[in-house]
Formats: structure tokens, C-alpha cells, sequence
């Protein structure tokens, strides 16, 4: 699609449903993100997600998701201890989650991991500008690139992993005419943009941002493209609603039996029937 200059969309997936929505619409690379620590589980940050954990959701996503590329994090602490770590992970998340490619955060530091991953046959995406695994030596979720050196620094990451065997990697958080720099110096991998500007060869976001159903923390690159927060909240308010005022289930949603079958069943529990007032359950 790069070659073709189609923009890429990758939207995360977290479980069959969203896999599934994934699937029925087209999007190209479903990635199972470690934001489900937040928005899946609860956690505060990324860095408390175990790989077991990614494993149940990659497994979910991939029963759901067929035709985009599926793409799996690699949670913190599962790659940076050695190029070893870091393949034995990666087989998992590819053998046991049915994961196709995995993705790292990382720049100069991993490039000889990203490349033992390759030549293993091992498709990497890589992740550079803004890492949340690192948010806090980072002192936040500040954009980076900013500074000429900054951005020196982001440009040879991505030239040092694509030239490593990267086949795509995520830019996150950096100035706009930067992400577009990039995504013309590289020659084979793909740049996808999160907060990076539109001239990257595509975009990802993250699938409870997109729909309206994250309700913490929301970057400046997030667009809502539906609401369904607010659908979901009518939903449920109106279920109560209905459940404590009687008027669900009605008939049409509920079961009968025939009327004599109901009269047998009577006899046979030793009911007396004081009124009509069962005439319904053999509607």
C-alpha cells in the first residue's frame, strides 16, 4: 500500500467483538495494543501489562480478525533484556496468539534486537517519537522531536530500524512536517501516525478514543469518530428503567405454554388457583 501511496489504517482491537468490527470494515492492520492495560484492565499505565495478559487478547483478537495484518505489542520488560528475550516472546505471541507481526518501542537501543527478530523470520513494527512504556523517564506523555537534536535523534532511529528490517513503524507524538520528513526518507518501511501529522504513509488510533468510550486522558492527536459512550450510557439507563417499571420483558419477549399443559401443571404442583390472573402464562 505504500508503494501505491493508499494511506494505511490500523485501529487496536482488544477482543472478538472488536476484531470482528475490524474485519467487516476493512481496516488494514488490527493491532493488539498494550493500552488494553488501561482500557481493557484497568491499570494505570502500560507498563503493568503481563505478556500472559497480552497472550489472552491477542488469541481473542485473532479469532475475530482474518484478513488484516494483526499486529501484537510487546508489553514492557518481555524485549529489552536481550535479542534472546526477546525472540523467545515474540515466538509466543506469534505461536501461541497468532499474532503475524509484533510491535516495539525503542530507537537505537533495540535496532540489534529488531534485527535478530527479522533474520528469524520475525516481522517487526517499530515505534519511535513518543514511547508510553517510558512515560515516566520521559516525564509524561510529552511530544518529542521538538529541538533540532530531537529530531536528528527521531530520524536516525528510523533509519536505523528500517535499515535493521522494520517493516513499518509507528510515530508518535512528533511535529507534522517531522513525520512527513521521515516518511519520505524511508525507502521500505511504512510510517503509521498517531499525533504525527497526515503525511505519513498511514494512521492508527486507538479503537476506545475513535468510538467515544475512553473516558480518561485525551491527547490533542485524538479524534472521536462516533459517540457511542453516549449510546451506551441511553442503553443502560433505559434497561433499569424498564426492568423496575415491569415493562420488560412484555409477552412478545417472553414464553408460554399451552393453556392446558398449564392446567395439568397445576394439578401436578398442587396449586389452587384463587384467580385468572395465570391466564398470561399460556399465552
Amino acid at each position: 500500500m505504500r508503494t501505491t501511496r493508499t494511506p494505511i489504517t490500523v485501529l487496536t482491537a482488544y477482543d472478538f467483538s472488536t476484531a470482528r468490527a475490524c474485519e467487516a470494515h476493512g481496516v488494514d492492520i488490527t493491532l493488539v495494543g498494550d493500552s488494553l492495560a488501561q482500557v481493557c484492565l484497568g491499570y494505570d499505565d502500560t507498563t503493568r501489562l503481563t505478556l500472559d495478559e497480552m497472550l489472552h487478547h491477542v488469541r481473542a483478537v485473532a479469532r475475530g480478525s482474518r484478513t488484516p495484518l494483526l499486529v501484537a505489542d510487546m508489553p514492557f520488560g518481555t524485549y529489552l533484556e536481550s535479542p534472546e528475550q526477546a525472540i523467545r516472546n515474540a515466538v509466543r505471541l506469534m505461536r501461541e496468539g497468532g499474532a503475524e507481526a509484533v510491535k516495539m518501542e525503542g530507537g537505537l537501543e533495540i535496532v540489534e534486537t529488531v534485527r535478530r527478530l527479522t533474520r528469524v523470520g520475525i516481522p517487526v513494527m517499530g515505534h519511535i517519537g513518543l514511547l508510553p512504556q517510558r512515560h515516566v523517564m520521559l516525564s509524561g506523555f510529552r511530544a518529542q522531536g521538538r529541538t533540532a537534536e530531537g529530531a536528528l535523534e527521531t530520524l536516525r532511529a528510523a533509519l536505523a530500524l528500517e535499515e535493521a528490517g522494520a517493516f513499518a513503524m509507528v510515530l508518535e507524538a512528533i511535529p507534522h512536517a517531522l513525520g512527513t520528513h521521515i516518511s519520505r526518507r524511508l525507502e521500505r518501511a511504512a510510517t503509521i501516525g498517531i499525533g504525527a501529522g497526515s503525511g505519513t504513509d498511514g494512521q492508527v488510533l486507538v479503537w476506545d478514543d475513535m468510538v467515544g468510550t475512553w473516558h480518561g486522558h485525551q491527547a490533542k492527536f485524538v479524534r472521536r469518530f462516533a459517540d457511542v459512550g453516549a449510546e451506551v450510557a441511553r442503553g443502560v439507563q433505559g434497561y433499569i428503567s424498564a426492568v423496575r417499571e415491569r415493562s420488560f420483558p412484555s409477552l412478545e419477549e417472553s414464553y408460554g405454554m399451552p393453556k392446558a399443559e398449564w392446567e395439568r401443571f397445576e394439578q401436578l404442583a398442587g396449586v389452587t388457583r384463587a384467580s385468572d390472573n395465570d391466564g398470561a402464562a399460556h399465552r
